[in-house]
């Protein structure tokens, strides 16, 4: 590495950046658009090559909004097919994608071609896919945003943070949560925390986040119950990993 590329300290400068990409013309900005509380998530690194590629998304939202979302998207081009491999009418659903390249507007290759470090495991939802990029000192921001929006998406800075500023200390990832969540479960939980529903002496009542979003009492609770138990299962793994570190931190000091 060049002497350069490193700041006085020794260590070399980057930045972390998120994009929200609207990935147009492609089914699965399509589909996101027509239903826009599911989730689609890579779950799987892209394998095959010269005119296919496959790979594993999991979709979650309602149970019939997930089922419309997949045939929607199996219904575009560039995909070849979209097989559910985990049965429907469930509010999670892994499906087995398989793309032709030819047609495909590949964001990952562009990055690649751009020499980019990326975080893997995309999440579209509500008609955005969200992308982490970490960029050097010398990397312009503004023509990587170029050289996306020159293939006719449209691109959103979410934020830009140097490397020190970013927290790496084992954490509860808010943001990760925040991904797996639809807009409609987000709304709800907002709702739901203004009103006091989740206050010591609950000053609201699940009827009263269903008048706050102006839907029914049981979609409420639908929204509510499906939002809590995504942010309790990663609390729960992140409790788990915590735990696990510090019975070895105790292992390590006996």
């Amino acid at each position: 590495m060049d002497e350069e590329s490193r700041d006085d300290t020794g260590v070399r400068p980057m930045r972390e950046v998120a994009l929200k990409i609207k990935h147009v013309g492609q089914p699965e900005t399509a589909a996101s658009e027509r239903y826009p509380d599911v989730t689609m998530r890579s779950v799987s690194s892209m394998t095959g090559r010269e005119r296919e590629r496959k790979r594993i998304v999991e979709v979650s939202g309602d149970p019939e909004d997930v089922a419309g979302f997949i045939e929607e998207y199996a219904a575009g081009d560039p995909v070849i097919t979209a097989e559910p491999i985990t049965p429907l009418g469930e509010s999670t659903v892994f499906v087995a994608v398989t793309i032709e390249v030819p047609a495909w507007d590949s964001i990952t290759e562009l990055f690649a071609e751009l020499g980019l470090h990326y975080r893997m495991g995309t999440v579209i939802t509500g008609g955005y896919e969200r992308w982490t990029l970490y960029l050097d000192h010398d990397d312009d921001l503004g023509a990587v945003i170029d050289a996306i929006e020159a293939r006719g998406n449209e691109v959103e800075l979410v934020r830009q943070l140097e490397m020190d500023e970013v927290d790496h200390a084992p954490r509860f990832e808010t943001a990760g949560v925040l991904h797996d969540l639809t807009p409609r479960q987000r709304e709800a939980l907002a709702a739901a925390i203004g009103a006091g529903y989740y206050g010591h002496q609950k000053d609201a009542g699940v009827e009263d986040v269903a008048a706050e979003l102006g839907v029914s009492t049981t979609t409420a609770w639908e929204h509510l119950a499906r939002a809590e138990g995504k942010v309790m299962s990663d609390l729960g793994e992140f409790l788990g990993r915590d735990g696990d570190d510090r019975d070895a931190d105790e292992e390590r000091s006996v």
